[in-house]
Parts: structure tokens; sequence; C-alpha cells
């Protein structure tokens, strides 16, 4: 590599001033010469350090054209060593449920646990690398999940185990209150969030004047009787591409847009207890939980079923009805597209 780098600057007349090219383990340096035609920038992405060559404004006006073919094969140089540098890292996906009960929501918390530093802790634990890991959805505090899918990479020298025993040990490390339920291999394109074309989340409701102890943790308990007729006849309503500004907290943030899309709303009941299901290609902040509170203030006839649609139109979280409580929420399921066989990592 330090012989092909002084080739091509002598190509192009050009001196390496301070250049150090790194690709993974290898280090590769040349002497500082006194004509600076390029510079070296650092870039620290995650965890891992990428070197990138900048040219500087300045060539011998002989020399442009062999200068430019010279700093040309650097880069192409340079981005196969990076491709390499990629390829030889393995993504894996994971598929977790956890009680949020003891936890500030899944995110890294300053103040307080999230769900997310438990796994990255459990996963350091088998990978020198300390891999970060990317999440589908971030949920709140007190939050439930069953299905939340997140991804994380690790370089092929660290891999240890196959994807069925590495559920096996990540459980071994995590407390009771959260599970891995499967890990597989993922394409290296993918990425949870970002692939991701919808969620379904599921809210319990436990309708009866005594509650049920063994549900306390993950169902809300309204004693008071609900018009399921009047609930369902609201639910359509919540179905379709629509501004949602009205059953959403103020994140604390601007939004680039308010408006999601719901493929399904709807309720049943199992003796005394509602499963409300909703189903979206993506949630605002405490959408859901809005959504459930409003429904429930129709079923106590606090609304009329098409109060609904003027909620939605007025874009006023105060014209909306109540949150539901955290605690009888649940990410239920996140939906992929499917992909051809053979296109995650080779084993």
């Amino acid at each position: 590599m330090e012989h092909e780098l002084n080739r091509l600057g002598e190509i192009g007349e050009a001196r390496l001033f301070g250049l150090t090219l790194a690709i993974g383990t290898r280090h590769f340096q040349a002497r500082r010469p006194e004509t600076p035609f390029f510079r070296l920038t650092t870039m620290n992405n995650g965890r891992k350090l990428f070197h990138t060559l900048i040219m500087l404004p300045y060539a011998r006006k002989q020399h442009r054209f062999s200068f430019a073919a010279g700093t040309l094969s650097a880069f192409i140089f340079f981005c196969l060593g990076a491709s390499r540098a990629i390829v030889d890292n393995l993504k894996f996906k994971l598929t977790i449920a956890y009680d949020g009960t003891e936890y500030e929501g899944w995110q890294v918390q300053k103040i307080g646990t999230g769900v997310q530093e438990k796994v990255e802790a459990a996963l350091a634990k088998l990978f020198p690398s300390r891999p970060r890991v990317h999440s589908s959805s971030r949920t709140d505090t007190g939050v439930h999940a069953l299905g939340m899918v997140a991804h994380f990479e690790i370089p092929r020298a660290e891999r240890r185990m196959s994807a069925r025993k590495l559920a096996l040990a990540l459980n071994a490390w995590l407390p009771e209150d959260i599970r891995v339920l499967a890990a597989a291999c993922a394409p290296r394109s993918f990425h949870a969030r970002f692939n991701a074309e919808g969620k379904q989340y599921r809210y319990f409701v436990w309708n009866h004047a005594a509650m049920n102890p063994l549900l306390r943790h993950t169902t809300w308990h309204v004693p008071r009787l609900l018009d399921l007729h009047a609930m369902r006849a609201a639910a359509p309503f919540f179905v379709g591409k629509h501004d949602f500004q009205s059953f959403a907290a103020n994140p604390g943030y601007a939004k680039e847009s308010t408006v999601r899309t719901l493929t399904r709303c709807d309720l049943t009941r199992r003796g005394p207890l509602l499963t409300f299901v909703i189903e979206g290609d993506g949630f605002l902040y405490k959408m859901c939980r809005g959504i459930v509170g409003t429904l429930v203030q129709v079923g106590m006839g606090k609304f009329p079923a098409d109060e609904v649609r003027r909620m939605l139109a007025k874009r006023d979280r105060r014209a909306a009805g109540m949150t539901a409580p955290a605690h009888g929420l649940v990410l239920w399921k996140v939906f992929y597209a499917r992909r051809p066989a053979g296109t995650g990592n080779p084993p």
C-alpha cells in the first residue's frame, strides 16, 4: 500500500502531507514532505474510525491531468479498502420482549435505566467490540414490548456461536424482565428502524369493578362499564391517512409532519378484558395512548362516536380525549418486507 501511494504521488508530482490511511487494523504512513497536496480528515462514526482524503486546492498547472489521475486512483484504492472493512462485519437481527415497568423506556437515558442499556451491556459480555444496538422503535416509560426489533454489527472475527445460541447467551446476561426471543443473521443493508414498514400496538383494558391482580402491570383498570358498541363505531374514523396532532403529546421538538396512516383500529372483548389493536406506518409521541384514551371516553359516554372526525380536523390536543396510562400498551409486532432467500450474511 505504501509503495502504491508513493507511486501515485510520483505520477502527479504530489506530496503527501501527514497521510495516514487506516483500513480495519492496517495502518500505513507516508513521510511528510514540503509541499502539501492532501490533508487528512478523521471522522468518528460510532465506534469505528474512518479516514478520508481531502484534496487541497493546489496543483501545478503543467501536471493537472496527471495529478487528477493520481487523486482518483488513491480515492478508488481507499474505497476498496473501506468496502473490505464493511464486508468483514456481520449484522444480526434481534426480536426482544420486555416488561417496561422498571424502565424509563427503550432508549439509553441520562437519568434512569433504559432497556437498550441492558441489552448493550449483555452484548458487551459476549463481544469485545461492545456493539451498539439500533432499534425499530423507542417505547416510552412503562410501555412494554413483545416484538421489538433491533440490530447490531460485530467484526466477523468476533463470531463465536450460531444465531440460535446467541439468543441463549444474551438471555443468560439479561435480567428476567428482558428476553431475546429470536436472533438471526441479517443482510448488510438491513436497518431495524429504516426498513420497518409498519407496527402493531395492542392496548389492554380490564373493564370490571375489581381489578385482576395478575394483570395489574400490563392492563389499565377501568371499573366503569364501557359501551362496546359506541367504541366500535368510533374506531374506524381513525383508519386511513390523517393528521394525528390532536392525539399526540408534544415531544419537545418540531416534527416534520404529524400525518400518519393507520391500517387497522379495532377492539375485541373477552370477558372483562378489552384489547385495542392499532396498526400503522408510524406513530407520534403518545399517539396510541391518545387514541385509546379517547375511545374509552367514548365508551363512557363523554363523546359521541362521530366526534372523532371533528377532533382530527381541529389538529389540537385539547380537542381530543385523555391519554391512557402507559402500562397498558404493548409494542406487539414490527412489519418488514419479505426478503428473498439467501440474502442474509454468510455463516
